[in-house]
């Protein structure tokens, strides 16, 4: 069969499982591109420049008539990319779903604080402020259940929701969508987040906005708390008239595998450069942080109209670059078929719109929880859930937390190693646990904080002090 023949195949089966035109004709481009070879994904250092000199938040906070700024808010929505389950850290619901800490006694999730942080800013400031997530099939009910049992929020003139599209995996032997008959749901993926742009056209949440007085969107992830909606980013944004803004901070060595933003030679565009586009000649220069020195939040904004223009000029499929993702149909079994997963990213649209830019934000809006490492430092005292459900920081540099995978991966297993809650890091430059500890009440980590392992399961008993040599001794020795 031909490359053509394969493609037609994977649509067909699409259809055959009630996948929408629009989902099969992006899968159709993305398809083409993986089969006209891996060559066309690369971004090779020698065709771009790096991105250097990004206005700060701190700047830009000077320039702005914060009493008009309320106004441009007023005119912004927020949509928040919520399909992940999790899975890295062994959950089966919504990964938002996972509590991130307490507040005033009461356990919060990220939807919660989510929501929390959307009702503080309509009731302070007095906007609309319409709130939308994309999920994915796994994580719609879950959703949808959390914001109709909140008694706080309403939003009855714009959906709550848009669904992200489904694809088939490609078995790479025979560029066929993969048949898995044990597990017939892992023979599917989601299209990366960049499928928001054609889930958005597909749904006509673009016009509903509009015609509600809407102007600009703020999109990010939800696992990332420190992107609250701001009324002094979009006054800026609105000020310089640009189509599209992307967030990025400074780069440390914490942050050399993320992906990056450049401006390419030959058209002059910003463009965003996932990791994966890295050509493996091209790496030592991608991971350089004085070279490249700011990495994507993932967070952006984008004007309304010109998305909508943009959008309509590509049929709803816009020409992204595709990421290959390499896997097996079962993740969790490395002897199953080896797959392809065809993907795009969100910031990636930034390469398709002249005059776009960026802002440089602190590390205070970008928190995101990507293991249970993260989790660790959000559960710790380092944070402070505020009323205006803020996670407040003093500043923002986090310790280096590495906890054994074997025992602490899952969430399951971390919540029952810290049956009281997470040790104190107030004091704590870094963390290694290595082995099977579990941890008793008011336990507290300083300096370069070292736990080996014991081959056997082992206790750190309530009140004690973890530093570099372990468990600090109940008495000094002469």
């Amino acid at each position: 069969m031909t490359a053509n023949e394969h493609a037609e195949h994977c649509a067909q089966v699409m259809r055959d499982h009630g996948m929408s035109e629009m989902s099969i004709a992006q899968f159709g481009h993305l398809y083409d591109v993986w089969a006209q070879g891996t060559e066309t994904t690369w971004i090779r250092e020698h065709d771009v420049e790096p991105l250097l000199d990004v206005p700060s938040f701190h700047d830009i906070y000077q320039t702005i008539d914060h009493g008009k700024a309320v106004q441009a808010f007023g005119k912004t929505a927020f949509i928040k990319l919520n399909g992940g389950l999790g899975t890295s850290m062994g959950l089966s619901c919504a990964k938002s779903l996972l509590p991130v800490r307490r507040h005033k006694a009461r356990q919060m999730r990220f939807l919660d604080i989510i929501i929390g942080q959307v009702l503080t800013a309509r009731e302070r400031l007095g906007v609309s402020l319409p709130l939308t997530f994309m999920n994915s099939f796994r994580t719609s009910a879950d959703t949808l259940r959390v914001l109709e049992s909140n008694p706080r929020f309403h939003q009855d003139d714009i959906p709550v929701e848009i669904m992200q599209h489904q694809e088939p995996k490609i078995d790479i032997a025979t560029g066929e969508p993969v048949r898995y008959p044990q597990r017939p749901e892992l023979e599917w993926c989601p299209p990366g987040h960049g499928d928001l742009f054609s889930t958005l056209w597909e749904s006509g949440l673009l016009d509903t906005l509009w015609d509600k007085g809407m102007r600009y969107l703020f999109i990010s992830n939800s696992d990332n708390l420190g992107a609250r909606p701001s009324r002094t980013l979009a006054q800026y944004f609105e000020n310089t008239g640009a189509p599209f803004m992307a967030e990025v901070a400074v780069r440390t060595e914490a942050d050399r595998k993320g992906g990056h933003l450049v401006r390419s030679r030959e058209t002059g565009r910003l463009m965003l450069r996932e990791m994966s586009q890295v050509h493996p000649d091209d790496r030592i220069h991608a991971q350089d942080i004085s070279r490249h020195p700011y990495f994507n939040t993932n967070s952006i904004w984008i004007r309304i109209d010109a998305l909508r223009d943009l959008l309509a000029s590509h049929d709803g499929v816009l020409p992204l670059p595709v990421i290959i993702n390499k896997k097996t149909v079962d993740p969790t079994d490395p002897a199953s078929t080896p797959v392809v997963q065809l993907e795009t990213a969100m910031g990636a649209a930034i390469s398709l719109f002249d005059d776009a830019i960026c802002v440089q934000v602190d590390r205070m809006r970008f928190l995101p929880v990507k293991t249970t490492d993260d989790l660790f430092i959000m559960r710790s005292d380092r944070f402070h859930l505020t009323d205006q459900f803020e996670m407040e920081d003093g500043n923002y540099i986090f310790p280096n937390v590495e906890l054994d995978p074997r025992y602490y991966k899952n969430i399951d297993d971390f919540n029952e190693r810290f049956p009281y809650g997470v040790p104190s890091l107030a004091a704590a430059n870094s963390v290694r646990i290595q082995g099977d500890w579990t941890f008793g009440q008011n336990v507290s980590f300083f300096g370069d904080a070292v736990l080996p392992d014991q081959g056997r399961p082992s206790y750190v008993p309530n009140g004690e002090f973890v530093g570099p040599q372990g468990i600090e001794p109940d008495e000094w020795l002469g």
